[in-house]
């Protein structure tokens, strides 16, 4: 039994309740909203977590790999609970676009926030983070100073010294289309063609192992995503990784090839307007600093407050746009394939 004083008090306490929500979450406290991401972050939960809290939009989170959830995504049609679709790859975005699995989105916050050159043209999807594609080198092996472009990974200097992750690494995969971009066909053709004459086999199979292998010596350059680097040195791997790491130089190409992590609201979005306030969300410059910081990448603008990444340097963009590299990966895929890069 409910005390009368209470009892009498209850319809004050939920209007207090009510007003200590922030804008909007009255509203939207009794909608939830379906996510299939391909990143795998408990920060990312804390961002989703902050995001319910300001506008009173519940997260559903589904992780996986980025090719089964657009598979999964595909096959499920239009009784997929998923709202929105986050991917980290730009040739993975574009295929699933070309799918049909993404809408058109328009929101002034999104086309402040995010560059033009990383977001699709037609809106169906957005960059949330920036991944770099660098050359890791082992100074007492090849001089960091050596090398100056992606170009000089393939002169006969490097011969024997060259690790490479296998042509099924998206990011291998988009670097070649962005340079087929730049070059053209048949000097991207001639640089692969180089790339695996140089290469000391096998191929790895990811970037961490590829980074210890320069780090012990026995390769002396290789190509990897920065934040794999960075998460060694921040002993997220153990201790011998961050030695490791430790013996690593990174270098930035002039200019660099930068890959992303993007969003977009999906074709079957029973909820699309707080869809999209999710993606602005984690593109914001507040937001989307917590994004990026929750695997070493880099934001959308600058380097953010990784001070790991401030020490690695500057680097200057090719901008070359996520939306051309997505488009130029199958032939990438081919030409990768003839060279024998396996």
């Amino acid at each position: 039994m409910i005390p009368p004083a209470i009892r009498r008090s209850l319809p004050l306490l939920a209007l207090a309740g009510a007003l200590l929500l922030p804008a909007g979450c009255s509203a939207n406290r009794n909608r939830e909203i379906g996510v299939y991401s391909g990143r795998h972050y408990n920060t990312d939960k804390e961002l989703y977590a902050r995001f319910t809290e300001r506008t009173g939009i519940r997260v559903r989170l589904l992780e996986g790999k980025d090719d089964a959830l657009i598979e999964r995504l595909r096959s499920e049609g239009k009784t997929s609970p998923a709202d929105v679709l986050v991917l980290v790859d730009a040739a993975r975005l574009d295929r699933a676009a070309g799918m049909g699995l993404f809408r058109p989105t328009r929101s002034a916050e999104l086309e402040r926030d995010v560059p033009a050159h990383l977001r699709d043209p037609q809106g169906r999807w957005f960059a949330l983070t920036r991944r770099v594609r660098a050359v890791v080198v082992n100074p007492k092996l090849v001089p960091p100073a050596s090398i100056r472009t992606y170009a000089d990974l393939a002169g006969p200097a490097l011969k024997g010294k060259l690790c490479l992750r296998n042509s099924r690494s998206v990011y291998n995969q988009s670097l070649v289309a962005d340079q087929l971009i730049q070059r053209g066909e048949a000097a991207t053709r001639q640089w692969v063609e180089g790339l695996v004459a140089n290469t000391r086999q096998p191929f790895f199979t990811s970037d961490i192992p590829l980074a210890r292998a320069v780090g012990d010596g026995t390769c002396g350059a290789g190509l990897v995503n920065t934040y794999y680097v960075a998460r060694m040195l921040a002993g997220g791997s153990g201790a011998a990784d961050q030695a490791a790491a430790r013996q690593l130089r990174v270098v930035f190409p002039e200019p660099a090839h930068v890959n992303i992590s993007g969003a977009g609201v999906t074709a079957v979005s029973r909820h699309p307007q707080e869809a999209a306030q999710l993606i602005a969300f984690l593109a914001s410059p507040g937001g989307g600093r917590g994004y990026a910081e929750a695997n070493n990448e880099y934001p959308l603008k600058g380097a953010g407050g990784n001070p790991i990444l401030r020490d690695f340097g500057p680097f200057t963009a090719d901008g070359v746009s996520a939306a051309q590299m997505g488009a130029a990966n199958r032939q990438a895929v081919s030409l990768m394939q003839a060279a024998g890069w396996n």
